[in-house]
């Protein structure tokens, strides 16, 4: 699992970056997890109807295809749905992924 331990430093460090400030991180915050070869990066926000219940909002995911030795990403739609990410549903490296991410030209991770 040496793949996994090297990405959870690159994704600790993204989203360590890209926290909103300790302030209002109550009210919005930015975590991922990790379940096998998948990490998913979420929103962490006080429920609609209970807002001292706080919900994850997915916001991207990207698994590693251990075989072909490629990162395979994927957007949430509004059905909320899993789709690959076009133009580029794969990549080599998972900093590509961070990349794909900060850069959103689909505006499909972060509205």
């Amino acid at each position: 699992m040496k793949v996994i331990n090297f990405t959870e430093i690159q994704i600790k460090n993204y989203i360590e970056k890209i926290r909103p400030p300790k302030e209002i991180r109550e009210q919005v915050d930015i975590s991922y997890s990790i379940i096998k070869n998948t990490i998913e990066i979420f929103e962490i926000r006080p429920d609609w109807i209970d807002e001292k219940t706080k919900i994850n909002i997915p916001v991207a995911r990207a698994k590693y295809i251990k075989s072909r030795k490629i990162w395979r990403i994927y957007w949430l739609n509004s059905s909320d749905k899993w789709l690959p990410y076009k133009p580029s549903p794969e990549v080599n490296r998972f900093s590509d992924f961070i990349t794909l991410l900060e850069k959103d030209t689909n505006n499909c991770f972060w509205e």
